[in-house]
């Protein structure tokens, strides 16, 4: 009997001793400039414990919350080497389990990184429409959705191997920078390649690959001196997180009373957030309300919840060696959260770039999101956020070169307009520009998959102020329209991407003689703006569009860069007096598009639906 005793009570003690928590972040950095570390640690019951470091590390707050399975604890890493920790978990001064907590070193120049910028061309990609690399992960045990490529809404398999795979084709393509839209872990039954309701913030989706696939993808492009860019969700999570199935607080999430669990959606309503005239009611239903039934909205006024997302993103700019963040629905943050969020971030990183989805058709209203705007300090605000995407230019992209006649405020008159109120925006260089991303039809669906369009389109992108970005697929002249097919269709696979393909577009061979038309025409400009510091930070300045004649300046004191876009049905003839100001004493010039000598004294012949970039 006693021996039976001293068993049990040995199997109890290793039961005990055996007790893991969760912790995140799993570890940290060391000499981080903000020294401050709020873990999160979780475990059934967790509360009842008492936390302390065995050395060095100095505890200075600790937060239990009305769920007993969490604790938050506070420490400074201040003057504290990398190496391992203990923490100990204690009941009655007795130590029941310990765990060991790693602050790492940090690479040479880690705070001194260079983000993306106007001398970048970003390319945008849906990881499971772009290749699948690794065909034995398309499907995991500890995932729901399965992999059907029949299915345009299922998850097809591309992955993150798949993109290191074709690396050679977006460096052949004049690419510098790849943003892919998210690749942490979304456990939702259906529409998981979306990848946008989350379900962990510390986890690569095991079908895109494993956190280490991230990370040789980071090093991989840095080798072919390429920008990766995390699109980072701060907005809302997934409701299959495992914090959400367990909330540390009620208050963790925007929990709607009178809706069905706690859910009520968002009014989309982002004016509210500035309007001097708004009711409280009204900005309440837009930045509390939740994005969509599966993506709860996060409670950046909850200080826990901040530090969380703050140390997060750090994590992974350390983890995976990021280059920038894209942030989703950056203005249905609560704006003061956010503001803190990417003021943290860029005190972190001084050189780092962050661009917000500012989704708005007025300049005023995004120029009010870039950091340290005049139309924000209206109202005393500033969100830090360096970069803002320039919708408007968008909203004009899509109608304009169909529209022949410029009539009063048609055709390229909508371009000038545009460009016109870059007075709004405290740094223009750091506005991004786009022809359409994953949630807008394609660009060249919209006119009929026109090459001469297409040209027209992408000339404007990647020769006026700020930062370029094309979205996959575009420069073999893709397909797809949301409005009639589902977003499914503007998310098609990239031909090639998978084994049996018929068409393979990676390769010259593969493609077919229009995928090469746009591929070469896409290839030659991207790579000719690569290094082009005109192009990057030069001025502007644009004339009136005369008969849908669009003609405007990028230059330096040493560069000059003519543009012109003539989206007359007919060709035209322009007196280049008019342009003496910019032109001054040149002679000639030559187009970069047909390698054709210009002459630039007279007058200029530019046939119907056409562009020129005349270099002096």
């Amino acid at each position: 009997m006693k021996n039976f005793v001293s068993i049990l009570m040995l199997l109890l003690s290793m039961t005990l001793f055996s007790q893991t928590a969760k912790i995140e972040p799993p570890f940290w950095y060391a000499e981080m400039h903000n020294p401050e570390l709020q873990l999160m640690v979780y475990g059934e019951n967790m509360s009842q414990y008492e936390v302390r470091f065995s050395n060095t590390i100095e505890i200075t707050d600790i937060v239990k919350t009305e769920n007993p399975n969490y604790i938050f604890v506070t420490i400074t890493t201040e003057n504290v080497s990398p190496g391992t920790y203990e923490l100990q978990f204690l009941k009655d001064n007795k130590i029941i389990f310990t765990e060991s907590y790693e602050l790492r070193a940090r690479r040479e120049n880690s705070a001194l990184r260079k983000g993306f910028d106007s001398s970048d061309l970003i390319y945008l990609i849906m990881p499971d429409r772009f290749a699948n690399g690794n065909p034995d992960n398309d499907n995991t045990d500890d995932t729901v959705e399965k992999a059907n490529r029949e299915e345009p809404s299922g998850r097809h398999g591309g992955d993150i191997q798949g993109i290191i795979d074709h690396l050679d084709y977006l460096e052949e393509l004049g690419v510098t920078a790849l943003w892919s839209t998210p690749l942490l872990e979304d456990n939702e039954p259906i529409f998981s390649y979306h990848t946008y309701a989350q379900s962990d913030y510390y986890k690569i989706d095991p079908r895109f690959g494993t956190n280490a696939d991230y990370q040789r993808l980071a090093s991989e492009m840095h080798q072919r001196d390429m920008k990766l860019i995390m699109d980072y969700v701060t907005n809302h999570w997934g409701s299959k997180h495992w914090m959400i199935q367990d909330l540390p607080t009620k208050d963790w999430i925007h929990y709607w009373e009178d809706g069905e669990e706690g859910f009520q959606r968002s009014s989309h309503k982002m004016t509210t957030q500035f309007d001097s005239n708004a009711s409280e009611a009204d900005k309440e239903a837009c930045m509390n309300g939740w994005f969509d039934t599966t993506m709860p909205d996060i409670n950046q006024k909850n200080p826990l919840v901040l530090k969380y997302m703050i140390q997060n993103a750090i994590w992974w700019v350390e983890f995976a060696d990021l280059d920038g963040f894209r942030v989703d629905t950056y203005s249905y943050n609560d704006k003061e959260g956010i503001a803190k969020w990417t003021k943290a971030i860029m005190d972190e990183y001084p050189n780092f770039n962050i661009a917000g989805e500012v989704w708005m058709h007025s300049q005023a209203q995004m120029a009010y999101w870039q950091k340290d705007s005049k139309i924000g300090a209206i109202d005393n605000y500033n969100s830090h956020l360096p970069t803002v995407m320039d919708f408007t230019l968008h909203d004009a992209i899509v109608v304009m070169f169909a529209e022949d006649d410029q009539e009063w405020d048609k055709g390229m008159l909508r371009a000038y307009e545009n460009f016109a109120n870059d007075f709004l925006y405290p740094d223009i260089n750091n506005i991004l520009v786009l022809a359409g991303n994953h949630d807008t039809n394609r660009i060249n669906e919209i006119y009929g998959a026109d090459l001469n369009t297409y040209k027209m389109v992408m000339t404007l992108i990647a020769t006026v102020r700020g930062i370029p970005q094309v979205y996959y697929g575009d420069e073999l002249g893709m397909l797809g329209n949301k409005d009639v097919n589902g977003d499914g269709d503007i998310r098609q696979d990239f031909p090639g991407g998978w084994k049996g393909d018929p068409i393979n577009a990676f390769t010259a061979e593969g493609r077919t003689a229009e995928q090469t038309d746009f591929f070469e025409f896409s290839k030659n400009l991207f790579n000719w703006r690569k290094s082009k510091s005109v192009i990057h930070t030069g001025k502007t300045m644009q004339f009136v569009p005369q008969n849908n004649v669009y003609v405007y300046f990028r230059y330096t004191d040493d560069s000059t860069v003519m543009v012109v876009i003539n989206n007359n049905a007919e060709t035209q003839t322009l007196d280049l007096k008019r342009f003496q100001e910019v032109i001054k004493a040149h002679k000639t010039g030559t187009d970069i598009i047909s390698e054709a000598q210009i002459s630039l004294e007279n007058t200029l012949r530019i046939d119907a639906k056409t562009t020129m970039i005349i270099e002096f």
